[in-house]
């Protein structure tokens, strides 16, 4: 199965009744088992392409469709994990990662044993019967992950999930998404502003513009999926890094001075 988003356009009207052009004829595809990382200045429709993607918007004009996907199964899943992790206060962690499973009608022993398989996966064994409130910030984290990754999506959405730990937990999470990628292989679109997460991340970098947001260029970046951190490769990774912050700077520096 590969993602095609095909001439996404997207304008809008802002306060003032004007019409602004949110993203402008946005072309990529999406491989089976690949992860893709957008990256761009505040304002370049990060966050609105990937809800375009996932359905929670409608474009302009152009279109998204899933090609290769199973005729027993036509239409899409797409698990998203967003910034505010959207747990149901009132439910504990395994009910609130059980939640997509029940919605889909599977059997009470289905969703006993896949609950339990995926909030293992994310290290949240022991903590079934907590509820959100009682979790640190990357533990909540964790279990909207597994809620995502328990309906076994055809695609992970993702946007700026760990923007709003502390830079320690941000890494150990970035960590840990790498594992359960390399356990799960999903395709996957994920959303940041930070470009060192993109380049530790990511097969394929897309950097956009700001205003309208369009795609400057499309980076591959040739390294192992594991160890990129490692002393071996940081030349090469801060070389990525720098490329993809000259492609930004500039639109970086427009958007701070608009506020």
């Amino acid at each position: 199965m590969r993602v095609v988003i095909d001439g996404i356009t997207k304008t809008f009207r802002d306060k003032k009744g004007r019409e602004v052009t949110a993203l402008n004829q946005i072309d990529f595809t999406i491989a089976q088992e690949e992860f893709v990382v957008l990256v761009g200045p505040s304002g370049c429709g990060k966050s609105t392409l990937l809800s375009i993607v996932g359905g929670l918007l409608s474009p302009t004009s152009g279109s998204v469709y899933f090609d290769g996907l199973a005729a027993d199964h036509p239409e899409p899943r797409l698990g998203i994990v967003f910034q505010e992790i959207a747990l149901f206060p009132w439910r504990t962690v395994f009910d609130n990662v059980v939640y997509g499973l029940q919605e889909l009608g599977l059997s009470k022993d289905e969703i006993k044993k896949k609950g339990q398989h995926y909030i293992e996966m994310v290290g949240l064994t022991g903590f079934e019967q907590a509820f959100p409130k009682q979790l640190s910030g990357g533990m909540r984290q964790r279990a909207g992950i597994a809620r995502a990754l328990a309906i076994e999506p055809n695609l992970l959405l993702m946007d700026e999930p760990f923007s709003a730990l502390d830079a320690q937990t941000r890494t150990l999470m970035q960590e840990e998404l790498l594992t359960i990628w390399n356990r799960t292989k999903l395709s996957t679109l994920y959303v940041t502003h930070n470009i060192q997460e993109a380049v530790y991340l990511a097969d394929r970098v897309i950097v956009l513009s700001r205003h309208p947001g369009q795609i400057k260029e499309i980076i591959h970046i040739d390294m192992p999926k594991v160890g990129r951190d490692n002393e071996q490769y940081r030349e090469q990774f801060d070389a990525y890094a720098a490329q993809i912050w000259e492609l930004i700077r500039h639109d970086a520096a427009d958007a701070l001075k608009e506020g």
